[in-house]
């Protein structure tokens, strides 16, 4: 724990690539003391957090993280270095494709989507090229996967160990994120994500039940975490990523389906410290016009899917403060005048023991909250895809800045 009255703790939203973003948040924590309690995350934000939590090494744990997401957009793979001759054709002959899909559509389905946002975004240059760079990773992602990441199951590989390859019609998954768990290996010490393990962060990720939709809460202070958990918060479906048994029965997917934010899930692990709040929102709340077509709008309602929705559980937690202090009050009230209240040795047992569990199981309260907030001048549907490295080394940086700009302001405390 540190030394701060005040538990500190940091809630990682999920969003693929945006998730560096987060990194520079801490990056920039880190450099102006701001020590973690608890750390939270889904989706990539609990890639994020385990990292933290988990680094293999004791110092320079920001570099640790900087250095995964560097290693991520090593994995990317540039379309505009690909020959659509020479090097374009040598890579397809890596795969076996399924009759169910015909990747040599690649180029002309590409040429199209191109045209289609130099049509759309004719008027502003810069918008419009950055929405063919976009879209660019995009295709990117969608047919080459990331090796440091996702790997597309219609790759040579699983040829020989997937009973289904050639029977796409029974998949359900498109992508394997199994090589997330190996590059982790490079990055994360699990001895420390246990229960009595020497880390001094508390790791918290959601997940969901697929079978029963309940959610999941995997705590390094109460279970030993390992990669089949930070797979299992990761394992977005909608990204067409497979579910993981995190034990016999139970299958996970992401628990962004539930929640982007897992703050309620901080505060009913940790119930007792009052709080300073850091939630890093890779997916903006407001915007400043309506959307101009179908793509904005699709982009939008996503963006709402995924926004913070964080302040029934701020205010609830504000709420139950002030009936704790009530009960504080009223308890005061009984013990001081036992005698005057007539009350038997039983009624007064129980009272007691019900305030000692109140008191000490309930209590904490959200005293400040800070929403670091990354900017989205160039919306675009598959900017969550985008793990290119100029992109995402400018995420970082964004996320840094951001982040130094709010301790600045707010001169918080270390």
């Amino acid at each position: 724990m540190s030394g701060n009255t005040l538990e500190n703790v940091l809630i990682l939203q999920g969003g693929g690539s945006l998730g560096a973003f987060g990194c520079g948040v801490y990056k920039a924590l880190l450099k102006n003391n701001v020590n973690l309690d608890v750390i939270a995350g889904t989706s990539i934000g609990g890639v994020n957090a385990a990292i933290i939590a988990g680094s293999k090494k004791e110092d320079n744990t920001d570099q640790i993280l900087e250095d995964f997401w560097l290693e991520l957009s090593e994995g990317f793979v540039d379309i505009d270095k690909l020959s659509p001759y020479s090097v374009w054709n040598w890579y397809m002959k890596t795969f076996q494709i399924p009759l169910k899909f015909d990747y040599y559509l690649f180029p002309s389905s590409l040429s199209a989507a191109v045209a289609g946002i130099e049509e759309t975004y004719s008027s502003d240059r810069i918008e419009m090229d950055i929405k063919v760079k976009q879209m660019k990773s995009f295709y990117s992602s969608f047919f080459f996967g990331n090796s440091k990441m996702f790997i597309p199951r219609w790759s040579s590989e699983y040829a020989l160990n997937d009973l289904e390859y050639f029977t796409p019609q029974k998949w359900t998954f498109l992508y394997d994120h199994m090589p997330l768990a190996k590059t982790l290996e490079r990055y994360i010490s699990y001895d420390k994500l246990r229960p009595g393990g020497n880390s001094n962060i508390r790791l918290i990720l959601t997940a969901v039940n697929v079978l029963n939709a309940r959610p999941l809460t995997f705590d390094s202070y109460k279970e030993q975490i390992t990669a089949k958990h930070i797979l299992a918060t990761s394992a977005y479906p909608l990204y067409n990523f497979r579910w993981i048994e995190v034990k016999d029965g139970v299958f996970a997917w992401d628990g962004g389906l539930l929640s982007n934010t897992p703050l309620r899930e901080v505060i009913t692990a940790t119930p007792v410290r009052d709080k300073r709040i850091f939630i890093v929102e890779n997916y903006p709340k407001n915007i400043d016009s309506l959307p101009n077509n179908l793509a904005e709008v699709y982009h939008r309602a996503r963006d709402i899917m995924f926004s913070d929705k964080t302040e029934h559980n701020v205010q609830m937690s504000k709420v139950i403060s002030r009936y704790l202090d009530y009960i504080e009050q009223l308890y005061q009230i009984v013990d001081k005048n036992v005698d005057k209240l007539h009350l038997d040795e039983k009624q007064l047992k129980s009272i007691r023991q019900k305030y000692k569990v109140y008191k000490l199981e309930h209590g904490a309260e959200i005293k400040e909250i800070y929403h670091i907030k990354r900017e989205e001048p160039y919306p675009h549907m598959t900017e969550n895809a985008d793990f290119s490295p100029q992109t995402i080394k400018n995420s970082i940086r964004e996320g840094e800045e951001k982040t130094n700009e709010i301790i600045k302001n707010k001169k918080i405390s270390r």
